[in-house]
């Protein structure tokens, strides 16, 4: 060990987080204590997470981020990709009960109740009629294109041609919930007392701002393939704590970049139980456009061309991170990004100046508002040392801790906020339909009907060409002349563990680490 880690790890203090129960097999570190792990609700990774364990959709993902099948053992589709029939495997929920296609009917039309204000609605819009429904515009859910024919068989008919559809099957928000005990607990159905799942793993306990604990479910249709019988996933945000748990063996695996020490990372990154990998996922700032001053199109542009972001991964990340001008990731095959705007000092302060503030003069007191992670942090005072260097332009920094952070994202009460998004299906339409009119993932107050109509457009275009040509168009709008956001780079995923004695555990291009796959090389 370096003298840097021991000198680390001589002067922390281990958190609430501080002992390993003798009857847990693994333990991770998970990130934010989770807002909710109801597929109709939750929004974050850590939840996610959760969820992913608890819940099992028609499909899911394995290790190295493949599509396999879930719930459904088989699936086929029409020649036009338009038309989707699942065959449900004979499988049973917690209690005993079996998984139907009903249940899954149930579940998708509770998330697209207008009632329900499900924050990632939208990703069911591939369904026909499933937006005109959550907008009220339909009343009759039956004409929803989504029914149970049978026990075991779910014909889903989409809008679109959806050649991807699997794949955003696989997503959290079409995880199924157990619509009796929803109807009988309500908003509590979660708890662990009350909670059934189809998943890998029951809750067993959930101790706030400390861990959930996980138990293996033995009414699991493929069981023998859980090697672990109890997990406990820790709630950290602080980096330096997450590092000292898991170095004096209080956790096996950390699973969130943000939780590396930034100021560390050049020493951990030589060490053989640092994975680095690179998957879709971005970092950006959102600007408020709802309220002065980022209602004006030249002031998002100048605090976006004061942003240096190869200084910001180069002294800050460390970790591999590219630079964006962008918001659609590199891998995509067939898609080429669209660049946006670039570093650029004298362009910002002319941008300003033509803004109404030359050289920021009288410039409105405005504030970044960031969840609470040690790397989040040191992006923003480097980013506020910028603006200042650049825009002569002071920004008052304000921290939030994770679900509080989130409600001022959806409250639009915030002037910059920092943000990021991993990519739910392997295409560019994960990361750009987060910003049509009104979804629940747009959170800027933007609204451009060329944007929507063109991404509307590409839904209907059957060459892959001119589709992918089409959602570049799209992206033009977003980063290069409207600017309600601010890319600053992608993503270098991070994974600390021991390969030589965990298994199961992979970087990936959609950063998926499903916990049902990870075991222990060395025991049984």
């Amino acid at each position: 060990m370096t003298r840097g880690l021991s000198l680390l790890l001589a002067a922390l203090l281990l958190g609430s987080c501080s002992y390993r129960p003798a009857d847990v097999d693994f333990i991770f570190i998970n990130g934010p204590e989770p807002q909710s792990i109801d597929p109709a609700i939750l929004t974050g990774q850590p939840d996610g997470r959760i969820a992913s364990s608890v819940f099992e959709g028609l499909t899911t993902h394995n290790s190295r981020g493949q599509l396999i099948p879930g719930m459904a053992e088989s699936w086929k589709h029409d020649s036009n990709h338009l038309v989707y029939t699942f065959h449900l495997r004979d499988a049973s929920w917690s209690n005993g009960e079996k998984v139907t296609a009903t249940d899954f009917v149930g579940s998708w039309q509770r998330i697209l109740e207008p009632a329900t204000a499900s924050p990632y609605a939208e990703l069911l819009f591939f369904i026909k009629n499933a937006e005109e429904y959550q907008k009220g515009r339909l009343k009759d859910f039956s004409k929803v294109g989504v029914q149970a024919l049978d026990a075991r068989t779910l014909r889903v008919e989409l809008k679109n041609p959806t050649p991807f559809f699997p794949d955003v099957a696989a997503t959290t928000t079409y995880l199924p919930a157990h619509l009796p005990s929803v109807a009988r607990y309500g908003e509590s159905w979660t708890r662990p007392e009350y909670i059934v799942g189809n998943g890998p793993y029951l809750l067993k306990a959930w101790k706030f701002n400390d861990r959930i604990e996980l138990e293996r479910n033995e009414r699991y249709w493929r069981k023998e393939q859980v090697r672990l019988r109890r997990i406990d996933a820790l709630s950290v945000t602080q980096s330096n704590t997450a590092l000292n748990l898991y170095l004096t063996g209080q956790a096996d695996l950390i699973i969130d970049k943000s939780l590396v020490p930034p100021v560390l990372i050049d020493k951990l990154r030589t060490r053989t139980d640092f994975h680095a990998f690179t998957f879709l996922a971005n970092y950006f700032y959102r600007f408020n456009v709802a309220r002065p001053p980022f209602n004006n199109l030249k002031i998002r542009q100048a605090f976006s061309a004061a942003i240096d972001r190869q200084r910001i991964v180069n002294k800050i990340t460390k970790a591999g991170e590219l630079p964006a001008t962008c918001f659609v990731p590199p891998g995509l095959p067939g898609y080429l990004a669209s660049g946006g705007i670039d570093y650029n000092p004298s362009q910002a302060r002319q941008w300003l100046a033509e803004g109404g503030y030359p050289s920021g003069q009288n410039f409105p007191h405005v504030e970044l508002l960031y969840n609470k992670t040690d790397l989040n942090e040191q992006v923003a005072v480097e980013i506020q040392t910028l603006w200042r260097e650049v825009l002569g332009v002071p920004v008052e920094l304000k921290r939030q801790e994770w679900a509080t952070y989130f409600k001022s994202l959806d409250d639009l009460d915030y002037d910059i906020a920092r943000s990021s998004w991993v990519g739910d299906y392997p295409d560019p339409l994960t990361f750009l339909d987060c910003f049509v009119t009104g979804r629940g993932n747009n959170r800027t107050g933007w609204s451009n009907a060329a944007y929507d109509r063109i991404l509307e457009q590409s839904s209907r275009e059957t060459d892959p060409a001119r589709r992918m040509a089409a959602l570049h168009q799209a992206e033009d709008i977003l980063v290069a002349q409207e600017c309600p956001i601010a890319p600053i780079y992608f993503f270098a995923g991070i994974l600390f563990y021991d390969g030589k004695r965990l298994g199961g555990i992979d970087g990936n291009l959609l950063d998926e680490h499903p916990l049902r796959e990870i075991y222990w090389k060395d025991r049984n």
